[in-house]
């Protein structure tokens, strides 16, 4: 199971952006859905790993967010708020958010579970090093390919007026593709700290 634990950056000079980040995490699925746990952080429990990857990526882009990720136990039956959550994975969750917010000039995500948890950390980190780092123009074009919107480069390019061409290389320096084939990676990565299995080696 998947805990995470997101907390504004610099809340006590900004506006209170959690009110946001519920909306923008609102069509991730959860088993004990997304909360203010207490002032400026949000909590929510996760089951399938895909979604995990999601939701750090979509605080990641909109920024000023740093993300723990806990990995363990979550004690049964599930409560209706994460705020009254208990096990091994709420703990994981604040050692990470807390390791999140010493990560200097790298994405601000971390990791805490089982053997594994390193592996995921250092993908997801490097992926979210890219999701950053692009521009708005670059984001345009990219919310028209993504796979749900089964957008072409040539009919985003038709919709944008723009060429082909152009599209083709905003996704190349945006290592679209790349994002695509890391996703299902960082999940499995995450899948088998969660299931206690350590990546082989060769």
């Amino acid at each position: 199971m998947f805990a995470l634990t997101i907390d504004q950056q610099g809340s006590r000079s900004t506006l209170d952006r959690i009110p946001e980040l519920l909306d923008l995490l609102r069509s991730i699925p959860t088993v004990i859905p997304w909360e203010r746990s207490v002032g400026d952080e949000a909590q929510g429990v996760i089951e399938d790993a895909p979604a995990v990857v999601d939701a750090a990526l979509v605080c990641l882009r909109a920024g000023g967010w740093y993300v723990g990720i806990g990995i363990g136990d979550v004690e049964r039956p599930f409560p209706a708020s994460p705020r009254e959550g208990r096990g091994s994975a709420f703990v994981a969750a604040r050692t990470a958010v807390e390791r999140a917010k010493k990560t200097a000039f790298r994405a601000p995500v971390a990791i805490e579970g089982p053997e594994g948890s390193t592996e995921a950390e250092g993908v997801l980190a490097l992926l979210g090093r890219h999701i950053m780092a692009r521009s708005e123009a670059e984001w345009r074009i990219l919310d028209l390919l993504q796979p749900d919107t089964h957008g072409t480069q040539t009919a985003v390019a038709r919709t944008l007026g723009i060429s082909p061409q152009a599209v083709s290389k905003a996704a190349a320096r945006a290592a679209w593709h790349e994002e695509l084939a890391v996703r299902p990676a960082v999940a499995r990565l995450l899948t088998w700290a969660d299931d206690g299995e350590e990546p082989q080696r060769t």
